[in-house]
């Protein structure tokens, strides 16, 4: 019998199964989504659950790689798009058996929610979304919008910033205008371009995410 692939042990399970793409997404939505709570005056001990939250957003996803990864053009079939959007979902799963915070896990269960309603996977809108989750939405789509995808080239961040302010009803105000601050600061900027060698010089093992994880949780 096939094994159930929303059934797994340990996050490392998770972690083993693709490193290529979605990694460095991961590492820009934590180092951004860090600055934007800080940015925004929250309190460290919530700056740093935000900025963990930002590195596991995705984990759900690695449960799904094969309707993900490796695809050539911006195409899927309608059962396939509402089977990726379950990756919230199984992600907040994945993190409830890991011991991680209710914090952490609300954060990855919301993070496609949009402000207007109109996200996923439950259509909340406004301050029912958790304050995290409005800040790694906002962080989310612009580091996708800055990074390479099969089917287009990264744009760069003038450009980004301007198809976020295009789709601007789905963030929260106060939070998107945080987050113009700090990506025009230099020392954000240069994050930014770091993390994006790493890609490109294949720096980034399964060992050394695993090494990342842990002290983030242990800070």
């Amino acid at each position: 019998m096939a094994r159930d692939i929303f059934v797994g042990e340990t996050v490392n399970e998770y972690l083993s199964e693709d490193f290529s793409s979605g990694l460095t997404h991961a590492m820009c939505v934590s180092d951004l989504a860090g600055k934007l709570a800080r940015e925004l005056g929250l309190p460290e001990e919530e700056v740093q659950e935000i900025a963990l939250a930002g590195m596991l957003h995705d984990i759900g996803k690695l449960k799904i790689s094969r309707y993900i990864y490796g695809r050539q053009e911006d195409t899927m079939k309608i059962e396939e798009t509402r089977y990726i959007r379950r990756h919230a979902q199984l992600g907040e799963q994945i993190l409830r058996k890991q011991g991680m915070s209710d914090n952490i896990c609300e954060m990855v269960l919301y993070h496609h929610e949009n402000f207007d309603g109109s996200g996923y996977p439950f259509n909340l809108r406004g301050e029912e979304i958790p304050l995290g989750a409005r800040i790694l939405r906002v962080c989310d789509v612009f580091a996708a919008l800055i990074s390479d995808r099969p089917y287009r080239k990264a744009f760069d961040i003038n450009t980004a910033i301007l198809l976020l302010i295009d789709e601007v009803k789905n963030f929260d105000m106060r939070v998107f205008l945080a987050f113009q601050s700090v990506i025009h600061t230099e020392s954000t900027l240069a994050e930014i371009a770091e993390i994006d060698m790493l890609q490109v010089h294949n720096n980034i093992t399964p060992e050394s995410v695993k090494a990342l994880l842990w002290e983030e949780r242990e800070a």
